[in-house]
């Protein structure tokens, strides 16, 4: 099959997902091209099954915000065309689906059917997409697609309660590859980062409000009161100042270490003993699944999709919203004692490989059957 794959081809797990989900796809025989503004971050390498193709969007003085969903569209009319694509995937209602939307119908003035599926993600909905100004072209976006994924049962909820949806919904959770996590360190590589007998704590995100990134500085605080350790923050966002200050305040600078956008997050997970989730909102935990494939239990909230992925007292813990307290005691019942964190850490593992690729890859290929057949159906003719 000739798949077209549009995504955000930076850090956050949307991007993520679709560029893992494209390469896992290939290895399967599929023809990927990634459509987009520049080559995504995880996309290793291309080859005679994996294509990129940049969206260019020149600027017009005419333009005070240059138009970036006319050229995408425009551009994935050319790239149909051209490649005899055969189904669009498009990750983010807005823009990605909108723009999808026009291509189809651009694209059926010729005489081409394109059936579109599109994977919802969270801040389509929950956040810019709920927000008034983009409310209904997300719903148009959504009731226009021919197939609707979304990565979370609870995402799914959000959906269905915060917009007036036609479709169905079908969940397909994010996944991880398995195969690409050894688990191969030596305690030389570990202790560039902290000493032997200190724990290693660590928060991957984009160090956005919804993350609580003050919140994961209080647990580490109280951590530290009781165990040897260090905290590793990786990531960059607008919470990173006040991060760093509220550092310095608790006099914490030699335990706190900030490693800003990393290209070795896996390495970093690899040294860890502990994974701080503390959001507001997630609609699924990408990142805790990286964390507990990497065998590290996550102490996270009970918020969104995280429930689905984290297993209260398998994996990890769950609280509520802001329970910092009670975050920091159940990851010090982790990290007391060698043989309760051993537990969790296999625990952790064993609880990943519920979502390998290759179970939740061959969904998406029953879905992009299920997009084809109901756009035959379309362009059959009506009697």
């Amino acid at each position: 099959m000739k798949i077209g794959i549009v995504c955000y081809p930076t850090f956050g797990g949307s991007g993520v997902v679709a560029t893992e989900l494209g390469m896992a796809l290939s290895r399967r025989g599929h023809e990927i091209h990634f459509i987009t503004y520049k080559q995504p971050v995880r996309l290793e390498q291309l080859s005679h099954n994996i294509h990129f193709h940049e969206v260019n969007v020149p600027e017009y003085p005419l333009f005070h915000y240059q138009p970036y969903e006319l050229a995408l569209s425009s551009k994935l009319v050319d790239m149909v065309k051209l490649h005899k694509i055969e189904v669009l995937h498009v990750h983010y209602a807005i823009p990605h689906a909108y723009a999808g939307y026009m291509a189809k119908k651009m694209l059926e003035e010729e005489g081409i059917y394109l059936p579109m599926v599109t994977t919802l993600h969270g801040t389509d909905i929950t956040l810019v997409g709920n927000h008034p100004f983009y409310k209904p072209a997300v719903t148009f976006s959504i009731n226009s697609s021919d197939v609707v994924t979304s990565v979370s049962q609870s995402l799914k909820a959000d959906t269905l309660r915060l917009f007036n949806v036609k479709r169905e919904i079908d969940v397909v959770p994010n996944f991880i590859d398995t195969t690409k996590y050894t688990q191969s360190i030596s305690n030389c590589q570990r202790s560039m980062l902290a000493q032997s007998d200190e724990r290693i704590i660590t928060h991957v995100s984009n160090l956005r409000k919804v993350k609580r990134v003050r919140d994961v500085i209080m647990i580490f605080y109280e951590i530290q009161k009781n165990l040897k350790s260090k905290l590793i923050m990786v990531g960059q966002g607008p919470e990173r100042e006040m991060a760093e200050e509220l550092v310095q305040e608790l006099v914490l600078e030699d335990k706190v270490l900030f490693l800003g956008e990393s290209h070795e997050i896996d390495q970093v997970l690899s040294y860890s003993d502990l994974f701080l989730l503390p959001s507001e909102k997630e609609s699924f935990g990408l990142a805790a699944l990286e964390a507990m494939v990497n065998g590290v239990p996550v102490i996270s909230t009970n918020t969104g999709g995280l429930p689905e992925v984290n297993k209260q007292g398998f994996s990890g813990y769950l609280s509520d919203v802001g329970e910092v307290s009670e975050m920091a005691a159940n990851a010090i019942h982790i990290l007391q004692d060698d043989a309760t964190l051993k537990r969790f850490k296999e625990n952790a593992r064993k609880q990943a490989f519920i979502f390998d690729v290759y179970s939740v890859v061959p969904l998406y290929e029953n879905l992009y059957l299920k997009a084809l057949d109901i756009t035959q159906k379309e362009k059959a003719p009506k009697n």
